[in-house]
């Protein structure tokens, strides 16, 4: 059996992590967070031997189309129901102090 998390050790994670629990939030979690140790310990205990580590049950390869150069919308017509634009540019408003 996994060691067993206390109430205090839960109140401790809760703080750094910057979360306010009550008293009975901090029960409620301690009895979760032990059982899901309890159910890791479990899966610990598991023989893998021989199987390989994946990170991922499916194999998966990358469908990608060819990069083909398309014809596309000129900048005057991209642009041409923008509220501002200025040289071909979308104007908008400024968001990060500089």
């Amino acid at each position: 059996m996994p060691s067993q998390l206390s109430i205090e050790e839960v109140g401790r994670v809760a703080h750094l992590a910057r979360l306010e629990l009550t008293d009975t939030e901090k029960q409620r979690l301690t009895g979760q967070l032990n059982d899901l140790l309890a159910q890791f310990s479990q899966l610990q205990e598991i023989d893998t031997t021989g199987i390989p580590p994946t990170s991922h049950p499916f194999l998966l390869r990358n469908v990608m189309r060819e990069d083909v150069a398309r014809p596309s919308l000129s900048r005057d017509k991209a642009t041409q129901n923008a509220p501002e634009k200025r040289d071909g540019n979308f104007i908008v408003p400024q968001i990060v102090e500089g």
